[in-house]
């Protein structure tokens, strides 16, 4: 074969080859590259969520409002019921419990007169052993 054809058919387009338009490949590239760069997170800019936990000392009934709002704002709630009168203090408790369990949270005894309620997304393990005073307790009829 003589230089001239071979020049001839590499400038020439044949039956035997495939013309490919380097736009189409490079448009295929790029969307092959973005969607690898979409499944790589960089762990330094992830945001961890901030759980809290609120810590309240009610002084009356009115107050178990604002308790409430934190436990169906997915906050877990410690309440020190010693400035609370008995009465007040278990529907304060009653209160809680209905809300604890609409959204399908707990309340756990913690103390005396403390408590904790905490959303589904709180975990809360182990337990506190009885310290505090029993016959106190019964006395009062928590």
């Amino acid at each position: 074969m003589s230089i001239k054809n071979k020049l001839k058919t590499f400038f020439t387009m044949d039956d035997e080859y495939e013309y490919v338009d380097e736009s189409e490949e490079i448009s295929v590239n790029e969307q092959a590259g973005n969607q690898k760069k979409q499944n790589v997170v960089n762990l330094t800019s992830m945001q961890h969520p901030t759980s809290k936990v609120v810590l309240c000392e009610p002084r009356n009934y009115s107050e178990a409002q604002e308790i409430a709002d934190n436990v169906v704002n997915r906050r877990a709630v410690v309440i020190n019921m010693q400035r609370v009168d008995h009465h007040q203090a278990k529907r304060i408790v009653d209160f809680l419990s209905g809300t604890v369990y609409a959204v399908n949270g707990d309340i756990q005894k913690l103390g005396a007169q403390t408590f904790l309620c905490s959303p589904d997304n709180v975990d809360v393990s182990g337990s506190i052993t009885d310290m505090y005073d029993e016959e106190d307790e019964f006395e009062k009829g928590w």
